[in-house]
């Protein structure tokens, strides 16, 4: 059974690595970014969230990308303006409307998609499909847990634990 201390050195060791893929992340965000239609990062994160999702209040969408609403209103503002989202009357509250990506935030979407994922591929291209999988699953597994996480709730837990020692 592991020890606490060999959990905490493996954090650590998965901390080192998730600054470099970080850092490597945004080197690759500025060698391959071209921005098509002045999309930043953020926004294009906005539009493939209503493109793989479909339609939400701006409320919903800030809590889905866990963003602030003022920031996702000034960042729909800028896509509605270049004709990739678009404004519809909520069919559930006449008062209230529903963001949507239009069919050229779609194809700009699809678009990017596709270039993103032959990168990908091409840097992966010496591993087998299998581990590629597994590294999908993972990162799957790591971003749920991510999102899931509560700081106050491991403390609580590491609290506890202490006062069982």
């Amino acid at each position: 059974m592991e020890t606490t201390q060999e959990r905490l050195d493996n954090a650590d060791q998965l901390g080192i690595q998730l600054i470099r893929f970080l850092r490597l992340l945004e080197r690759a965000t500025h060698q391959f970014s071209d921005k098509p239609h002045g999309v930043e990062k953020a926004g294009y994160m906005l539009m493939a969230h209503l493109v793989m999702n479909g339609p939400k209040r701006a409320s919903a969408l800030a809590d889905a990308v866990h963003s602030d609403p003022s920031t996702v209103s000034r960042q729909v503002a800028q896509l509605v303006r270049a004709g990739l989202l678009e404004r519809r009357a909520d069919p559930q509250d006449g008062r209230a409307c529903l963001l949507a990506a239009t069919d050229k935030g779609s194809q700009l979407f699809d678009d990017m998609r596709a270039k993103r994922s032959l990168h990908l591929d091409q840097m992966l291209a010496s591993w087998p499909l299998d581990r590629r999988q597994q590294l999908v699953e993972l990162f799957d597994a790591l971003n749920t847990d991510i999102e899931n996480y509560r700081p106050q709730m491991a403390t609580a837990i590491a609290e506890q634990r202490k006062a069982t020692r």
